[in-house]
């Protein structure tokens, strides 16, 4: 089960450093959307995957895809540590506001994602 873990977490990593590169190439503004981008999206699969295995809750088997997946894709995956440090550098480097305005769009985009997900793996 951890080999399985550390390997999901890696796999997510690496998901999180290629969508970041490709969205830093292709992004014009001088705000971190890779960041946004992926806490939003890794928010939208990991409710999606509490969503569709709730039913299952006491299941072993769909224990151990929430851990892999959950714990270990899309907590590789996620950063929201990258995105607190992000917010402070906006508000030190481009105001307040701006700083805020990104920390406000990382939290409700996430949950809003999260909250969709939800429905849309209690629905499948």
């Amino acid at each position: 089960m951890m080999l399985l873990l550390a390997l999901a977490g890696g796999l997510g990593a690496v998901a999180r450093f290629l969508a970041d590169t490709f969205v830093a190439r292709h992004n014009p503004l001088r705000m971190p959307l890779g960041t946004l981008l992926i806490n939003v999206t890794g928010s939208l699969l990991l409710g999606f995957l509490t969503g569709l295995l709730s039913a299952g809750a006491g299941d072993s088997t769909g224990a151990t895809v929430r851990a892999v997946l959950g714990t270990g894709f899309c907590g590789g995956y996620t950063t929201f540590s990258t995105a607190s440090v992000e917010s402070v550098r906006l508000w030190v480097a481009e105001g307040r506001a701006t700083g805020v305005r990104y920390a406000a769009a990382t939290l409700a985009g996430s949950a809003a994602s999260a909250a969709l997900g939800l429905w849309l793996g209690g629905m499948a």
